[in-house]
């Protein structure tokens, strides 16, 4: 799956976003975490692996992130309630600045090698209805954090 979008965040607001591990991660991507499920497992200064799913989803993954590249931060599920540890999937967000002081974001992931019982799952995770939903929805949560973040 890829998609693009714009947002008023900059692109060190869209870094901070994406590796906010605080408690704070919750309130900036409130939509699209469940805190019954979240929970953070571990940290450092450039890395987080953390146990995500989304509101009214039956699926969770474990997933290992690290922004030790200052362009890009990237992800890696290590484990889920889908498929285990193998095949996971993997991911990126790379943000590019624009003249308003807003960013050009661009995510993409891919689901690894997707066993029979997933690829339902993963046939509708690529439509572009579902596809627009989430980039909306980031689009709505990283607007929301530069607004909050300007204050």
């Amino acid at each position: 799956m890829r998609f693009e979008l714009v947002t008023k965040a900059s692109p060190e607001q869209v870094r901070r976003a994406m590796t906010d591990f605080t408690d704070r991660r919750l309130q900036i991507w409130h939509r699209t975490l469940d805190p019954r499920t979240y929970e953070l497992r571990d940290s450092g200064d450039t890395w987080a692996v953390a146990r995500e799913s989304s509101p009214g989803s039956p699926f969770w993954v474990v997933v290992r992130y690290d922004w030790s590249d200052p362009d890009v931060v990237r992800w890696t599920v290590t484990e889920s309630s889908y498929g285990g540890a193998a095949g996971g999937g993997a991911g990126l967000v790379r943000t590019s600045p624009l003249a308003d002081g807003g960013s050009r974001v661009h995510a993409e992931w891919d689901y690894g090698h997707a066993r029979r019982s997933q690829r339902p799952l993963l046939f509708l995770l690529q439509h572009r209805p579902l596809v627009r939903l989430i980039s909306r929805t980031w689009t709505s949560a990283l607007d929301r954090y530069a607004l909050e973040d300007g204050r």
